[in-house]
């Protein structure tokens, strides 16, 4: 029997290759023992050891980290009460409306974004550094965690709601134990979502950073406009580990969840 060849196969592979060549470009040459990226000079871990005495690159990396973690955080914990509200929510006209004004912060550029937050923070004369970029990332990544969480939400419909209600459980206890357990899979994407958008942000963060405080992005952005720094293609290969970290702990909890939804389904 012969295997016909499949043109979308080929589609992928190529989009894969067009999306990580740059990447696994940067990451080989960031063990090269020259100072530029026309020529590999022989394999060193210089430009890593490099990185990790530049104190000042060490600080802005936690920093971002920082940001990330508290704004993802922060964001998951108002966008799925956002999500629970908006699919509550009986009147149409006023569901399509609360949608659509999360979205705005999906499909607006980011600079009109970022200098929206910039003309905002300096009319309310609020200080640009650690808060505001703080609060902008907060922000952008509510919207996020609402387009995660809401699908699981109406996915769950009614009748698991009616059941634990007619077994006597309060609304605390719908919500604790109900709830939030079934659409747990859409809260870590949403939270996962969030973390990735704020660790890469650049044009948002760009505009609301002050002249004490900066991110990764911003940072290596000012170092590029130097010249090339092979240090910033160690930082770029650490990076990209942490995201293939993230992302594989992200598939194995999705698929820790599914079989323990299973297993309760089962038990049923």
């Amino acid at each position: 029997m012969k295997t016909r060849f499949k043109w979308r196969n080929l589609y992928l592979w190529l989009v894969f290759i067009v999306l990580y060549a740059p990447i696994l470009f940067l990451i080989v040459y960031s063990f090269s023992q020259g100072t530029t990226m026309t020529n590999y000079h022989g394999f060193t871990w210089a430009h890593y050891q490099a990185l990790f005495a530049d104190s000042r690159l060490i600080a802005i990396f936690l920093d971002t980290l920082l940001i990330a973690l508290l704004s993802s955080i922060i964001a998951t914990a108002v966008g799925t009460l956002g999500a629970l509200g908006i699919n509550n929510t009986t009147r149409p006209v006023t569901k399509n409306t609360l949608l659509a004004l999360n979205n705005i912060l999906m499909v607006s550029p980011d600079v009109i974004i970022g200098a929206s937050f910039l003309i905002f923070f300096t009319a309310l004369k609020i200080p640009l550094g650690f808060g505001s970029v703080l609060l902008s990332h907060i922000a952008f990544s509510i919207p996020i965690v609402v387009l995660m969480v809401l699908p699981k939400i109406q996915e769950m419909g009614t009748s698991l709601l009616d059941a634990a209600a007619d077994l006597g459980a309060n609304n605390w206890q719908l919500l604790s134990q109900v709830i939030v357990p079934y659409i747990m899979p859409g809260i870590f994407s949403g939270f996962f979502m969030a973390l990735t958008y704020s660790l890469d942000d650049f044009a948002v963060t760009f505009f609301v950073t002050g002249n004490g405080f900066t991110t990764l992005s911003v940072e290596i952005y000012s170092r590029a406009r130097q010249g090339i720094n092979l240090e910033i293609n160690a930082l770029s290969g650490l990076m990209f580990l942490m995201a293939l970290v993230l992302v594989i702990g992200y598939y194995f909890i999705n698929q820790y969840s599914s079989r323990h939804r299973k297993t309760v389904r089962g038990r049923h």
